[in-house]
């Protein structure tokens, strides 16, 4: 009569095979002098017996409170020493996100809240030309959402330096929102300007 063994069963007796593997490893690292993983010179010495370079590999603690060896030691590579177009494009990145960081903490207050609004109302514009379906590049929503966001950091930087706490900086937050004035934003501005300028040179 066959006999049915549940899947159950079969991951019981996996189980078992694998912890009686790993007391079998566990048991040949202590006959070869490791008493733990954190001792270096023991697994130097252990290395050395095994005829292994300890330099060309590297170890770790694992669940049977042995050695696992790897087969190379993973090191970071600096971002100077990369290759490849996506390491020369992440240090470029990088230095004009410096550059505009300077640029942003070398404004006033006052100028940072007049830009903020700018490109906010940018913003704007750029959701009323995709509701519609104008030619507008997509790429210019996360810059200007960036621009802002770094530039409001810098405005609670100069706050924590003058000494002002959260609760003051959301009063001020609010008091500054009320007396926003409603304006067009600069490209619309632009527009309008040549529009203006183009219907005085046909009128003359």
């Amino acid at each position: 009569m066959m006999r049915v063994i549940s899947s159950a069963t079969r991951r019981h007796q996996r189980g078992l095979r694998e912890r009686e593997r790993a007391s079998e490893r566990s048991r040949k690292m202590i006959a070869l002098g490791v008493s733990s993983p954190s001792s270096s010179s023991s697994v130097h010495h252990v290395l050395a017996s095994l005829g292994i370079s300890p330099q060309l590999h590297s170890w770790r603690a694992s669940s049977f409170r042995g050695i696992r060896l790897e087969a190379g030691v993973r090191t970071a590579t600096p971002l100077s020493y990369r290759s490849g177009a996506s390491g020369g494009r992440m240090v470029v990145n990088m230095a004009k996100r410096e550059e505009e960081m300077k640029e942003i903490r070398a404004k006033t207050t006052e100028e940072i809240n007049e830009e903020v609004i700018d490109l906010k109302g940018e913003l704007l514009m750029l959701r009323l030309q995709k509701s519609a379906r104008n030619e507008f590049k997509s790429s210019e929503f996360g810059r200007m959402r960036k621009r802002i966001a770094r530039m409001l950091t810098v405005k609670r930087e100069i706050e924590i330096e003058e000494g002002i706490n959260k609760r003051l900086s959301r009063k001020l937050d609010r008091k500054w929102k009320k007396s926003i004035v409603v304006r067009p934003p600069p490209s619309l501005r632009k527009k309008q300007e040549e529009q203006k300028a183009a219907e005085a040179e046909k009128s003359s």
